[in-house]
C-alpha cells in the first residue's frame, strides 16, 4: 500500500486511550496480511507473530542453532489524545482531557462527539467582547471552553451523556515536499512503520520470531506496553514513537531534523548493543538516520518494556514529527519509510545467538562495541 494512504487510514481512525477498537480493526487487517498468529490481550493490545524463516546459522560458517527461536518485539501505540464530556450545560458540552492536550490549540477546532450517535461539533468560548481586557491577551483556559453541536438542548441531553468521548476531526492535508499533516500521527506513524517493516521482513530470511504489537493506553500511562511485554516475554524489543521534529522556536538540542531519517535513541533506557545494531543496519543500507540522546525517562513504551518481567533489552526509534499533540502533527513521509527500512534491516541481520550477547555485565564496554 502507498505510504500516504496507509498513514491516512490509520491517523484518521478514531481511537482515544482505552477505546482503540476502530484502529485495532485496521491494524488487524494490515498485520494479518503478513503474519500467522494474532491475538488481543485483556487490555486490548493487538499482538501478531511473524515466525522465523528456515533455520539460519548462528554465525557465518556455523551449523544452525538448536532450541527455541529468539524473539523480538516491535511496539507502537494505537491510542490518541482525546476529550471527555464532563457536563451537559443548556445544550453545550463541558469537557476535560484524556491525555496531554495543549489547551491553546483547542479553541475553534472541529470535533466529533462519540455519543449515542456521532455528532459534529466545534470547540468555542464566549466572544472576546464579553471578557476582561486582561483576559483577551491570554489563551482561553480549558474550563472556559465548551462544545457546540448545533442541536437544541433537549436533543443534546437525549443523545449525549457525561463520559462520552470526543476526538478532533484533524483533517488530512498533503503538503509540499512529501510532507503530510493530520491528527494522531503520535503514534499512528509508528504503527504504520511496523506495518511497512513486517511487509519487508516477511519477504526475507530471518532468524528471529517477530512479535508486532499495537499497544493501547500509552497516552495515559504506557499501560499497554506493560501488559503486552509481560505476555510476549521477548528476548529483545524495539519501541516506535514520534519525536520532536525541527521547527521554528526549537533549537538543535530540543529537536531532530525533519527529512533526516529516524532518530536512533541512546541512553539508560536503551540497550547499547541494540543501538549499535540499528546504527549498523542504517549504515549498511545507506539510510539517513540521526542519534538522539535521552538521558532519563523516554516517556514511551520503551520505558515500560525495559523493566517487564526480569528485564527486556530495549531500543527506541523515533520518527520526527512537528507540532506534537495538536490537530496538525506534521511528518515527512520519507522519514516514515526510512524508519521501516532500518527496522527491517536490523531484524533480518540479527544472528540467532545475538540474544546471548545482551547480558549487561559492563554497559560502558558494550557501548559502541
Amino acid at each position: 500500500m502507498e505510504t500516504a494512504a496507509l498513514l491516512r487510514e490509520l491517523a484518521q481512525a478514531r481511537g482515544p486511550a482505552g477505546y482503540e477498537g476502530s484502529v485495532s480493526a485496521i491494524v488487524r487487517a494490515r498485520f494479518g496480511a503478513v503474519t500467522q498468529d494474532m491475538r488481543t490481550d485483556a487490555l486490548g493490545n493487538l499482538i501478531a507473530r511473524l515466525p522465523a524463516s528456515a533455520p539460519v546459522p548462528a554465525s557465518a560458517g556455523t551449523a544452525p542453532a538448536a532450541g527455541p527461536r529468539p524473539s523480538i518485539m516491535l511496539a507502537a501505540h494505537m491510542d490518541e489524545i482525546a476529550l471527555m464530556v464532563t457536563q451537559v450545560e443548556k445544550g453545550f458540552l463541558r469537557f476535560t482531557q484524556v491525555g496531554g492536550f495543549d489547551p491553546r490549540v483547542l479553541f475553534g477546532q472541529e470535533v466529533v462527539v462519540h455519543a449515542r450517535r456521532e455528532l459534529a461539533g466545534i470547540v468555542v468560548s464566549v466572544p472576546p467582547h464579553f471578557t476582561d481586557a486582561a483576559e483577551r491577551e491570554k489563551p482561553v483556559p480549558i474550563e472556559k471552553l465548551f462544545i457546540d453541536t448545533g442541536l437544541p438542548p433537549s436533543e443534546v441531553e437525549s443523545v449525549v451523556q457525561v463520559g462520552d468521548l470526543v476526538t478532533l476531526r484533524g483533517r488530512w492535508a498533503e503538503l509540499a515536499g512529501g510532507y503530510a499533516a493530520t491528527k494522531s500521527l503520535d503514534d499512528r506513524a509508528g504503527v504504520a512503520a511496523v506495518v511497512l517493516c513486517l511487509q519487508e521482513v516477511a519477504r526475507r530470511e530471518r532468524a528471529w520470531d517477530v512479535f508486532a504489537v499495537a499497544t493501547v493506553q500509552e497516552e495515559i500511562g504506557i499501560r499497554g506496553a506493560i501488559t503486552s511485554a509481560y505476555g510476549v516475554a521477548p528476548d529483545a524489543a524495539i519501541a516506535l514513537d514520534v519525536t520532536f521534529g525541527s521547527q521554528s522556536g526549537l533549537g538543535p538540542q530540543e529537536s531532530v531534523k525533519m527529512d533526516g531519517g529516524p532518530s536512533l535513541c541512546i541512553g539508560p533506557n536503551f540497550h547499547p548493543r541494540l543501538f549499535d545494531r540499528l546504527v549498523e543496519a542504517a549504515r549498511a543500507i545507506e539510510c539517513p538516520h540521526q542519534v538522539e540522546a535521552i538521558p532519563g525517562a523516554s516517556g514511551t513504551d520503551a520505558w515500560a518494556i525495559q523493566v517487564s518481567r526480569a528485564g527486556v533489552p530495549c531500543a527506541l526509534v523515533g520518527i520526527p514529527v512537528r507540532y506534537m499533540h495538536t490537530p496538525v502533527e506534521t511528518i515527512c513521509l520519507r522519514d516514515l519509510e526510512r524508519t521501516a527500512r532500518v527496522l527491517a534491516e536490523t531484524i533480518c541481520r540479527l544472528p540467532r545467538d545475538f540474544a546471548d550477547t545482551l547480558e549487561m555485565t559492563d554497559a560502558l564496554a558494550g557501548k559502541g562495541g
